[in-house]
């Protein structure tokens, strides 16, 4: 059940970030990762938005965002690999 609501709720965010960027997204990415990603490149929509994420999941884990751009970084090398 808990592995089920999991994939629900990314599936979810998945879902959100396409249209929040109307598709202009990567097909794995979801909203914490694409954050990080935005504040890095100095984005303001990153620089106002992942703090606030992170904050909300803070009871969750230290440094979300972080954690989930690193893991799809890895992802992207594995199916690089892959092909």
């Amino acid at each position: 059940m808990k592995r089920r609501l999991l994939l629900l709720f990314c599936a979810l965010d998945h879902l959100l970030l396409a249209l929040f960027t109307l598709g202009n997204c990567k097909p794995y990415e979801q909203i914490s990762s694409a954050l990080w990603g935005l504040e890095s490149d100095g984005k303001l929509m990153g620089k106002l938005f992942r703090p606030v994420v992170d904050f909300c999941l803070s009871w969750l884990e230290k440094d979300h965002c972080r954690k989930c751009w690193s893991i799809e970084q890895r992802q992207i090398i594995i199916m690089g690999s892959m092909k």
